[in-house]
């Protein structure tokens, strides 16, 4: 199963975390809508990168598959953090959010407010 972006527009971003230029909205045919938006400060990256990673080992698989099968089955994932499963960190107990802040050397609400902050500047 493939999906093909029927629709994709670039809008303005906030400054504030992102670049000045813009980002890619997309939807496709099953109703998906996503956002591909551009990281200019190397903290965020290494930051978004480092709770991927934590994320993937933490976070149950998606389709009873691994994530990195489940989210490279058509082309391989590259220079690109995956914001769903990031949205996971809120929803795991507060044990394993701890145990990930302590390993990005923040405080849990510090994630949580660094993943708002990236969802309200993309939105």
């Amino acid at each position: 199963y493939q999906q093909n972006s029927n629709c994709l527009t670039n809008s303005p971003i906030c400054p504030s975390m992102i670049s000045s230029g813009i980002n890619a909205e997309y939807g496709d045919l099953s109703g998906t809508i996503g956002m591909f938006v551009p990281f200019t400060s190397r903290n965020d990256i290494d930051f978004f990168q480092h709770l991927e990673m934590h994320l993937r080992n933490e976070a149950p698989p998606l389709c009873g598959r691994d994530h990195l099968t489940y989210r490279s089955s058509f082309i391989p994932v590259k220079a690109v953090i995956d914001g769903d499963l990031c949205e996971q960190y809120n929803s795991l107990d507060l044990v394993k959010r701890k145990a990930i802040a302590d390993e990005l050397e923040k405080v849990p609400s510090e994630v949580s407010k660094k993943l708002e902050d990236m969802r309200n500047c993309a939105f």
